[in-house]
């Protein structure tokens, strides 16, 4: 039978032994791990480097057949970056049940992290990981899109032509994720939006959840008739320190005419993973169910549960308090700082004031938010 969907799905068990090999065969993937270990021979001696980096590969994947396989390969190196950048904890996880099939719909942040810390707790706490979303804008190299493709990840189509493929790809991503959800194929992480937000503003794009409902059969379904079908659980993560701050604030202040170098996604997602976060947590929401669920209403019910479940941080208050803010009283109690005051304030010294605006703002907005939730229920 043809797969309808080979060239958005995770690869398979079967694939797992080609795709390896062509990871070992590509120079470029060879040369940007050995740049991430700092190897200084590469640089005067690339060939000779290569190979012994090759051979070095070869040893530590050998025997790996499988997307599993490949995993507990990746966790224990996922699991040091994570004890040397951040201080991470978690809640809300044993509300779900490990054999069922769940759509998280997370807050991002970071481009690859947001997802990885939900697939440490749904490993350690006997969940199967997440397949995950990954737009296919940032697959501009060969060897990313294998290495995201063997580690479960599903791709999100945006570089189209027209309406008409758009369309067809829409319909193609939500038939996929529906039939993983229903077939009980493991769980799902999509991002809220489109791309990551700079601006801290963490809210649901209707589109996102639009895409969902073409999934339909619209002999006999409703757009309303699919959602509340997803099993849909709120994920919401929060980073006492984004490392890529200052980035995305050059980035917004520049407005809609910035345009991305080449491979710029890739630095951001380097950053991103070795930067350090202080603390982290991440929150795993209550599930959204109901016969009948519209967009607007899953858009609602998902930025109350984001705003509830954020965990204020003092860079929070901080950053809200040096824009003037008040009310401070009524916040939850956060914990210690992991770094002082004039610390924080001096990861900004270089920003011009405009983007030193925006990356207070974007530090202080779940902190709005909470407020105006607060104040609503």
């Amino acid at each position: 039978m043809t797969d309808p969907y080979i060239e958005i799905r995770p690869y398979r068990d079967e694939e797992v032994s080609a795709v390896i090999a062509d990871l070992l065969a590509d120079d470029e993937f060879i040369d940007t791990l050995m740049a991430l270990r700092g190897n200084k021979i590469a640089r005067w001696l690339p060939s000779i480097a290569r190979f012994f980096a090759r051979r070095f590969l070869q040893n530590q994947i050998a025997g790996v057949e499988t997307v599993e396989g490949f995993q507990r390969l990746v966790k224990p190196r996922l699991d040091r970056v994570v004890a040397s950048t951040s201080m991470f904890s978690s809640s809300g996880i044993e509300a779900l049940t490990p054999t069922d099939s769940y759509l998280f719909i997370s807050n991002h942040r970071d481009i690859v992290m947001d997802s990885a810390y939900a697939n440490i707790v749904l490993v350690e706490q006997g969940h199967r990981t997440a397949q995950i979303a990954i737009g296919d804008n940032l697959l501009q190299k060969p060897w990313v899109s294998h290495l995201m493709r063997i580690n479960k990840s599903f791709i999100v189509k945006r570089n189209l032509s027209g309406p008409k493929q758009q369309l067809a790809a829409s319909k193609q991503l939500a038939s996929f994720m529906r039939n993983a959800i229903t077939e009980n194929e493991g769980s799902l992480w999509i991002a809220q939006r489109e791309g990551r937000a700079k601006d801290g503003n963490d809210r649901t794009e209707a589109a996102v959840l639009k895409m969902l409902t073409l999934s339909r059969d619209k002999q006999s379904e409703s757009p309303n008739d699919v959602l509340g079908k997803l099993n849909i659980v709120p994920i919401t993560v929060s980073y006492e320190l984004d490392p890529c701050d200052c980035r995305k604030a050059r980035e917004l202040a520049f407005g809609d005419e910035y345009e991305k170098r080449q491979f710029e996604d890739l630095d951001s997602i380097a950053e991103g993973i070795t930067g350090q976060k202080g603390r982290v947590h991440l929150q795993f929401g209550t599930p959204i169910a109901a016969d009948s669920l519209s967009v607007t209403e899953a858009v609602r019910l998902i930025d109350e549960q984001m705003a509830e479940n954020y965990r204020l941080f003092q860079t929070n208050v901080w950053a809200y308090e040096a824009l003037g803010g008040a009310e401070t009283d009524v916040l939850p109690e956060v914990e210690s700082a992991s770094l002082s005051h004039a610390e924080f304030m001096s990861r900004f010294n270089d920003l011009t004031p405009l983007e030193r605006n925006l990356a207070m703002s974007a530090y202080a907005k779940p902190v709005f938010n909470w407020l105006h939730h607060l104040a609503k229920s």
